[in-house]
C-alpha cells in the first residue's frame, strides 16, 4: 500500500526533501498561494504548526500557480512573503503544479486517495489533507475550511497510535 512517505518534493530551498523523514507525524498537506482570497489562513496553519507541533504534527506548504495565477512568485520571493507577512515557520516546498499531466506525484497520489466535489481535482488554492502518523491520508478539506475548523480532526489524528 502507498503511503506519504513514498514520495519526495523540493524545499522552498532547493533542497530535494524524503517525506520518510516525518515518519510518525500526523501531516496536514496544503497547496497555497501568496495572492488568493484565502492567503491569510497561512495565520490559521502557522498556530496549528505552533499549538501542535511538539505533539507530532507538520504542516507542508506547496505553492501553487494554477488558479488565477495567484502565486506568481519565485520561491524566494514565496518564502519571503510567507515569513514576513504570517511569521510561517512551517515547512515549504517549491512551486508545483496539483491538477493536470504535470501535477507533482504527491499530489496525483493525495488526489486519487480522497476525491472532492469536483471528483479528484483540486478546486482551488488552500484544499487541506490530513495524513495520519501512519502516513495515510484520513481527510480533504475544502478552501473554504479554516484552519481553526480542523483541530479536533487533528487532535485526534494525534491520539492514535502508529501501528
Amino acid at each position: 500500500m502507498t503511503s506519504i512517505y513514498d514520495f519526495s518534493a523540493k524545499a522552498i530551498n532547493g533542497q530535494e526533501t524524503d517525506l520518510g523523514t516525518f515518519r510518525g507525524k500526523a501531516m496536514l498537506v496544503v497547496n497555497t498561494a501568496s495572492r488568493c482570497g484565502f492567503t491569510p489562513q497561512y495565520k490559521g496553519l502557522e498556530k496549528l504548526y505552533e499549538d501542535y507541533a511538539d505533539k507530532g504534527l507538520v504542516v507542508l506548504g506547496f505553492p501553487c500557480d494554477q488558479f488565477g495565477h495567484q502565486e506568481p512568485g519565485t520561491e524566494t520571493e514565496i518564502e519571503s512573503f510567507c515569513e514576513l507577512n504570517y511569521g510561517v515557520t512551517f515547512p515549504m516546498f517549491a512551486k508545483i503544479e496539483v491538477n493536470g499531466d504535470n501535477a507533482h506525484p504527491l499530489y496525483k497520489w493525495l488526489r486519487s486517495v480522497k476525491k472532492g466535489l469536483l471528483g479528484s481535482r483540486i478546486k482551488w488554492n488552500f484544499t487541506k489533507f490530513l495524513v495520519d502518523r501512519d502516513g495515510h491520508v484520513l481527510k480533504r478539506y475544502s478552501s473554504t475550511t479554516k484552519p481553526e475548523k480542523i483541530t479536533a480532526d487533528i487532535e485526534k489524528a494525534l491520539a492514535a497510535e502508529v501501528r
